[in-house]
């Protein structure tokens, strides 16, 4: 099949679009997961999984350069509307988020994602449990990146747990396609331990029954794509795919009940 020169160029551009920077579960954690999810699936259906809602604490770190809102410093409102995308994004699943507080750091190291670790060690908050949210100018084009939860995690592991997002990918945000707030959505899927629906191709996906698989990544908003014999359409409604946020709208009834399982596995206990 032949393309025109333009025609390669607008689907670079569309297939580098949206970039998620969470590192590849390893196949110890996949295994976990299974584990974790065989076991419990058994003693309770999924209704029952999300039927005790889960209230997540959450603090939102915004670092910044200066006090213009190019310059990083994301005004409240802007995350108090982040905060209802969140509620309403995993209402279905049965966990909402509370928002304890919002702190503003002027580091432009800390701002270009440089001295993590120092970073992370002056200002999260609170427990394994609880949601840490560092808002930031990534590079690479990565809008989003977090920690997957581990069992019996160290002090070292607490201190760098959370979701680093990119500034302007926030509700009414500057960047196009990607500012309806669910760049957090996405990486908090993480952060439970969901993985892509695209993670282990057409013959593994992402271990979640209700989740049809799909070969690779969805861009944009592609109705009908079909990559994988059986199985469905590809799930690019997702919030755990690639497409642009205005396609993004569900998470299946399993991944809520895993996600459910996830937390109460991995971290309420922490």
């Amino acid at each position: 099949m032949r393309f025109s020169v333009l025609a390669l160029f607008a689907i670079a551009a569309l297939t580098t679009a949206r970039k998620c920077g969470t590192e590849e579960p390893s196949q110890e954690l996949i295994q976990s997961n299974n584990n974790i999810w065989a076991e419990e699936a058994s003693s309770f259906s999924i209704s029952e999984a999300v039927a005790a809602p889960i209230v997540v604490e959450v603090y939102f770190h915004v670092l910044r350069t200066g006090t213009a809102e190019s310059q990083g410093n994301i005004p409240d409102q802007k995350l108090y509307d982040q905060l209802d995308v969140l509620n309403a994004d995993y209402a279905s699943a049965g966990i909402s988020f509370k928002l304890l507080g919002i702190t503003r750091t002027t580091n432009s190291a800390w701002y270009n994602d440089q001295a993590e670790s120092q970073m992370k060690a002056a200002l999260r908050k609170g427990t394994y449990k609880t949601l840490n949210v560092y808002y930031q100018n990534l590079s690479g084009g990565v809008l989003g990146y977090c920690y997957y939860p581990k069992s019996n995690p160290d002090a070292a592991t607490v201190s760098l747990d959370g979701c680093a997002v990119l500034s302007s990918s926030v509700p009414n945000g500057s960047l196009a396609n990607y500012n309806l707030g669910r760049t957090l959505t996405h990486e908090a899927g993480h952060w439970f331990g969901l993985f892509h629906t695209f993670q282990g191709g057409c013959t593994g996906g992402d271990s979640v029954d209700d989740t049809p698989p799909e070969a690779s990544a969805a861009y944009g908003c592609p109705v009908g794509r079909d990559t994988c014999n059986g199985g469905g359409v590809d799930p690019i409604h997702n919030f755990m795919d690639y497409s642009y946020d205005s396609c993004m709208e569900e998470f299946t009834p399993q991944q809520g009940a895993r996600m459910n399982t996830y937390f109460k596995n991995y971290r309420s206990s922490t």
